[in-house]
């Protein structure tokens, strides 16, 4: 599948570099302009971009935000698009209120710009710019847009939270309620819940090469944390985490090892109230009601 977008790039004046690249939707050419590229620190021009095959690698920081932005606009689904070396091919940008610099023009643009009616701020210093500058997915809420970065994949009726992240080749395919961590490589399926604090294993560092997902109608308390799979109607008890070592009792007493039981479907995952021991018991996931509906309806 061969894939051919224009994008407004912006780039460095002084040395080229490639700051970022903006898709839209409609794949026409439409400028955009700040205050950065008015007083001369970065250029922008319009580029076509073309992705012979989504299995390949990325070759250039060009293409690397094209693939970001079929993620962001739910035309590829987290790990269906090769993002092999993409961090080698993203320049570290300060995003500014002035627009995007490289930071060692931070300074720079504050004097060129002094004489201009603008409170100017930083808001990060990172190679991944916020996804709603770039991407607005369709039936999606977001308390904290810099809580999201570009490469989320957020399904129609997913709502994100202001304590809610949400990393770039991860995301939902369905309705669900993010109030924790989403890390790079999760997916998150239809009507789960990530409970306020909690956190999933990603595939960066420490979290190897274990792709972590959660099927459908699952929720993982607050302030738990997943490092297996889970299937469907599944329930992790707030506050406990669970890594592939993790030793958990089963109902006829057997003790296995959690990544035994990744991507099993209908266990409760909990702490003996007495000895403190991981148990798993068998559920049908309705003991935690589900998703409240009213709060996902987000047209």
């Amino acid at each position: 599948m061969t894939i051919k977008r224009i994008g407004h790039r912006y780039s460095d004046s002084k040395s080229g570099t490639t700051i970022d690249v903006w898709f839209p939707r409609s794949n026409k050419e439409i400028a955009r302009s700040c205050l950065a590229q008015k007083v001369g620190l970065i250029k922008g021009d319009f580029i076509e971009v073309e992705i012979a095959s989504v299995d390949d690698a990325p070759k250039s920081a060009e293409e690397a935000y094209l693939r970001l932005h079929l993620l962001s606009e739910c035309a590829v689904k987290p790990n269906e698009i090769n993002l092999d070396g993409v961090f080698g091919l993203l320049a570290n940008v300060a995003w500014t209120t002035a627009g995007p610099v490289l930071p060692n023009e931070v300074e720079n643009l504050r004097e060129l710009i002094a004489a201009e009616d603008h409170q100017f701020n930083v808001t990060c210093v990172d190679k991944f710019p916020r996804m709603t500058d770039y991407v607005i997915p369709e039936g999606v809420r977001i308390g904290n847009a810099d809580r999201v970065r570009l490469g989320a994949h957020l399904a129609s009726g997913t709502t994100v939270m202001h304590e809610g992240f949400c990393n770039f080749n991860a995301g939902t395919l369905g309705h669900s309620m993010v109030e924790g961590r989403i890390s790079a490589g999760v997916v998150i399926g239809d009507g789960s819940d990530i409970g306020g604090g909690a956190s999933i294993m990603g595939t960066l560092s420490g979290g190897g090469t274990t792709v972590i997902s959660m099927g459908k109608k699952n929720l993982l308390g607050a302030n738990a944390g997943l490092g297996i799979s889970l299937g469907d109607n599944c329930i992790v008890e707030s506050g406990l985490y669970i890594t592939a070592g993790t030793k958990v009792k089963m109902p006829d007493g057997e003790i296995v090892s959690a990544r035994n039981l990744t991507g099993q479907s209908g266990l409760l995952f909990r702490r003996h109230s007495q000895t403190g021991a991981v148990e798993a018991i068998m559920t049908d996931g309705s003991l935690w009601g589900g998703l409240n509906t009213a709060l996902h309806s987000n047209d």
